[in-house]
């Protein structure tokens, strides 16, 4: 077999197919050696036994490999970067060049001196299509699966027990999409795993949308406050509950995305020339959920932050309510962040810091800051004094005497 080998993609992630020695000097080129994982062509080369003149192919790609890469912003300027620019020495192997995304085929490129392309052959490249969508559903779930198990470390008693009640709301449709996906894992019929789960998206997407409410419903709690003192019982009470929405939303989503491989199983085998419309419609669908979600967690973050200045507003007086504050808002960020990286969103916020007391106590606004607040409550003082001084004296004048 010539030292060739071939790439295709689309928004979520590449494959690429050839030599694995091949493969591996590539992805070595590129820094991407550490970020690929199998992709599994055996399912490829069953799909291709059902289609007309495609025996050729299904012989080629059983000689080949393949490892499959994530796309991150990061992987994919490395692989534009090699595409363009790398020119190897190993004969047989040109170069990589990224091709445009066509409206109803893959975004792809080659490294391929040769053999004619496999990527030219349309049930090829439909078949590869829905696999790697498949694929991308399944490293998805797998990452939310984890995600869970660290946020399930964050939960106390109290509030594991609350996303154990909230969960317990879908266990019927999650017991039928495992039992599903464990029969598909043993070459199960997909219109009889198809049967099994057709009715379980509904209650998934009931508890994903009052998850999503409750999330941003966390935003209006800390809107318009300005006591630090009451802005640390919120941010720290804002901070376990954002937990407990999160891992109710990775448990949706993970359910949802193991579904989606169902569907597609289903859509392969009842009407394969309408997958690339399904795919579409299926990578819409996602960005949705992720736009939905992003747009939750940037409000949400906004005010927490917005909080977070005016506990930096108020260090003279209240340094250590302050540093609570800052403390709960970068927890609350790192969770989020947890969150968003297996849904391939990425925010760049930087950790929020406390002034520095003595830093505060030279600031002049910190200074009147303080120094209003310290004004207010004397007055209160002594108002108080007042109300308690003409108290004590009317009751005296009245022959009375001020109690103990």
């Amino acid at each position: 077999m010539a030292d060739e080998i071939e790439l295709a993609g689309d928004d979520d992630g590449v494959v690429v197919m050839g030599d694995r020695g091949a493969i591996e000097r590539f992805l070595k080129k590129a820094g991407l050696s550490s970020q690929a994982i199998p992709f599994d062509l055996v399912r490829l080369i069953k799909l291709l036994k059902g289609a007309a003149d495609t025996a050729q192919a299904a012989a080629e790609i059983a000689e080949r490999s393949a490892l499959y890469l994530k796309l991150t912003p990061e992987s994919a300027q490395r692989l534009k970067e090699a595409g363009g620019l790398m020119k190897t020495k190993t004969k047989g192997v040109s170069h990589a060049m990224l091709g445009e995304t066509g409206k109803t085929s893959l975004k792809w490129l080659q490294v391929q001196d040769g053999r004619a392309s496999l990527l030219t052959n349309p049930a090829v490249l439909s078949g590869l299509g829905g696999l790697m969508s498949q694929f991308a559903q399944q490293a998805e779930a797998k990452e939310l699966k984890a995600l869970l198990l660290r946020i399930d470390d964050k939960l106390d008693d109290v509030r594991r027990d609350q996303r154990n009640a909230v969960l317990a709301r879908m266990k019927g449709a999650a017991a039928q999409i495992e039992e599903a996906m464990l029969l598909r894992a043993h070459d199960g019929d997909p219109m009889t795993l198809w049967a099994k789960v057709s009715g379980a998206s509904a209650a998934i997407l009931n508890v994903q949308e009052e998850a999503l409410l409750a999330l941003g419903s966390l935003a209006a709690k800390v809107e318009g406050k300005r006591g630090t003192g009451e802005l640390k019982k919120l941010t720290r009470e804002i901070e376990r509950e954002v937990a407990v929405q999160l891992a109710v939303l990775a448990r949706c989503f993970e359910l949802h995305d193991e579904f989606r491989v169902i569907e597609l199983d289903h859509v392969l085998a009842t009407a394969p020339e309408n997958l690339e419309g399904h795919r579409e419609g299926l990578r819409a669908a996602r960005t949705k959920r992720r736009t939905d979600i992003l747009n939750e967690t940037v409000a949400l973050m906004g005010q927490m932050d917005a909080a977070g200045g005016v506990a930096n507003e108020n260090i003279i007086l209240h340094i250590r309510a302050a540093r609570s504050v800052v403390g709960s808002l970068n927890a609350t960020s790192d969770l989020l962040n947890e969150f968003h990286a297996p849904l391939g969103i990425e925010l760049t916020r930087a950790a929020l810091t406390t002034t520095p007391w003595r830093d505060a106590l030279r600031d002049p606004q910190q200074r009147r800051t303080a120094g209003k607040e310290v004004g207010q409550k004397a007055a209160v003082s002594a108002a108080a004094v007042g109300v308690l001084a003409l108290t004590v004296g009317g009751a005296v004048a009245k022959g009375g005497k001020p109690s103990a």
